[in-house]
């Protein structure tokens, strides 16, 4: 019973991690106080956790846990989180915080998930199970997102077309402007991006445990790559001011149906991805 409870604090510490990284990420890019301050609170959460759990295992083994790899991976993460919290309460450096916080989740689902972890828990096999539920939920909200995105582009297109030819109509009253539109699918790759990520590194620490083989190269692992540098080029794109209004909602429509292409005939094509 402790060691279910104590592996579900580990799953909540990896997805609110998760989670604080998405709000950061959001900061990062937009400047939002809202999500600076999300991300902040969650993350103190996580680092609250992290510590508790540190703290009982220096009293149940009285030892510091640094000296096998696995012991060491947990410190170096908590560590991380120790140092980003520092330079985000006294040096207000967002960037390396952003990307210190990445590094750390990296270690914190390697601790998390491990082999070494997964053989020597009782419920091995549930929390297998449990990642690759994650992982797989990640990166349906992703899709999600870019499906918002897709939409958003889409009514950016109808809108100025509207408003290009001057004929108006009752159901023009009913649709949003072209500035609603645009910060739509802004939000919509805000939270779309992130998702993806850390669905990315989740998916590949459950195929290092979970599968005896595997590739790098399966076809829906490289496709979600690309999709993630195509969308990240669209977002680098918008904010660089190389694509504006019409180019960036036609670049939402065009990567949507990358979107579709790697759900469906990447999972055709995968070894192990079924159907996602």
């Amino acid at each position: 019973m402790v060691d279910m409870m104590m592996a579900r604090l580990h799953e909540v510490m990896v997805v609110l991690y998760a989670v604080s990284l998405v709000f950061y990420f959001i900061d990062y890019l937009n400047k939002d106080t809202f999500a600076h301050r999300s991300a902040f609170w969650i993350l103190s959460i996580v680092y609250f956790l992290q510590t508790f759990f540190l703290v009982m295992y220096i009293i149940e083994w009285k030892r510091f846990p640094i000296l096998t790899l696995f012991e060491g991976i947990y410190f170096y993460a908590w560590l991380l989180i120790t140092l980003s919290i520092i330079m985000h309460l006294f040096y207000k450096v967002g960037h390396a915080v952003f990307f210190l916080n990445v590094i750390g989740f990296i270690f914190m689902t390697i601790h998390t998930f491990a082999p070494e972890q997964i053989e020597q828990s009782p419920i091995g096999e549930a929390l297998i199970s449990e990642l690759l539920f994650i992982h797989i939920t990640f990166a349906i909200l992703s899709y999600a997102a870019f499906a918002m995105s897709f939409v958003f582009s889409i009514l950016y297109l109808l809108v100025y077309k509207v408003l290009k030819k001057k004929k108006w109509s009752k159901q023009f009253n009913r649709l949003p402007s072209l500035h609603q539109t645009e910060m739509g699918m802004k939000a919509a790759l805000y939270t779309g991006i992130p998702f993806l990520l850390v669905s990315l590194i989740l998916g590949m620490q459950w195929a290092i445990v979970a599968l005896d083989e595997w590739s790098f190269f399966d076809m829906k692992i490289i496709g979600s790559f690309i999709l993630l540098v195509v969308y990240g080029s669209v977002l680098f794109l918008k904010r660089s001011g190389k694509l504006n209004g019409n180019d960036f909602a036609w670049a939402n429509v065009f990567a949507f149906l990358f979107v579709i292409i790697n759900f469906f005939l990447g999972s055709k094509l995968s070894e192990f991805h079924f159907w996602l």
